[in-house]
């Protein structure tokens, strides 16, 4: 008897045991999903190429305009099937994963924006210019026919992408994310040292950048230089590369595990834009001064701020400056 009640006995703490145990596991894997799922979702991830409805009538456009976005250059780059128009980069070298990565130029609140009043235009912008500026821009190319299939397929792509975003909002994780100036003027000298460590593998000591063997596209793009974005790109913004930087770079860094500091982003981002890229026409840009950003590197200004101080820093004065005289109106 005493046998069969020890027996029931341990039968029965062993059974407590491994139910606490059983418990106490699901309890702690539901506290990881549930901080995994607010990690993942506090920033909008676009669709990925297969979730695009093949079958549907416009599935065949929105997958050419992703095929436009990720492989710009096998189309419309200097070797391109359908034209030769841009630099050999490809959209997804800034917009990456085709425009779909939290704080990496997503296009998430592209078409519940458009069309709006941009400062640099002093207008009026549909999407389709502003596709248009990113060709001329940072891809140092020529304008698309705007009645084209190719413009066609990437609105198509963008308005898919953007679909269930509400109509002018602008969701968390779109664009790039702004990081706090610096107290100090970025420091090129610094940026040189850590680019050497940490981006010179990829985009080549002379910022070339690395063709794939295919010689149509690059698989690690330029970042100064003939065959780079040209100096009338948002990118040739300090601010703008620092962020993008920051949250993206060495190539597969995330928002969640960035491996630079903001100090080293400004001083790498500092270093890129300090060397010479193609020259675009920029006369027509900002026609009202005081909107220029803080940290646009070409006078005219509506202040008494230097060229250099414009490009890089220390910005802090030059914000001041703007928010009193905003404040003023």
């Amino acid at each position: 008897m005493k046998k069969w009640f020890r027996a029931i006995a341990f039968l029965f703490i062993v059974g407590v045991g491994l139910w606490r145990l059983s418990t106490d596991d699901a309890l702690m894997r539901s506290h990881d999903q549930k901080i995994l799922t607010l990690k993942d979702s506090s920033a909008w991830v676009g669709a990925s190429l297969y979730q695009i409805p093949f079958q549907s009538k416009d599935g065949p456009l929105i997958q050419y305009g992703y095929e436009l976005v990720a492989h710009t250059a096998k189309y419309l780059g200097p070797k391109g099937s359908v034209m030769q128009i841009t630099n050999g980069m490809n959209c997804q070298n800034c917009h990456l994963e085709a425009g779909t990565k939290p704080w990496g130029l997503n296009y998430g609140s592209v078409y519940s924006t458009y069309p709006k009043f941009r400062e640099r235009s002093g207008s009026m912008e549909t999407i389709h210019k502003r596709i248009n500026d990113c060709i001329q821009r940072s891809l140092n190319g020529k304008a698309l026919d705007t009645n084209s299939k190719q413009m066609n397929a990437m609105y198509a792509y963008i308005q898919w992408l953007g679909k269930d975003v509400v109509k002018g909002k602008k969701v968390k994780g779109s664009g790039i994310e702004m990081l706090p100036v610096l107290s100090v003027a970025a420091n090129p000298q610094k940026g040189a040292i850590l680019y050497s460590v940490q981006c010179q593998k990829c985009h080549g000591a002379e910022g070339q950048g690395e063709m794939n063997p295919d010689g149509v596209m690059y698989l690690y793009p330029p970042l100064w230089g003939p065959h780079s974005y040209n100096d009338g790109a948002g990118i040739n913004q300090l601010s703008k590369l620092a962020g993008f930087i920051k949250n993206n770079m060495p190539n597969t860094v995330n928002y969640h595990q960035p491996t630079l500091r903001n100090e080293d982003a400004w001083n790498v981002a500092a270093f890129i834009n300090s060397h010479e890229r193609p020259h675009f026409d920029k006369s027509k840009d900002w026609p009202i001064l005081a909107t220029k950003p803080f940290d646009y590197p070409f006078g005219p200004y509506a202040d008494t701020f230097s060229e250099a101080q414009h490009k890089y820093g220390p910005f802090s004065p030059i914000q001041q400056d703007q928010w009193s005289k905003a404040t003023k109106k």
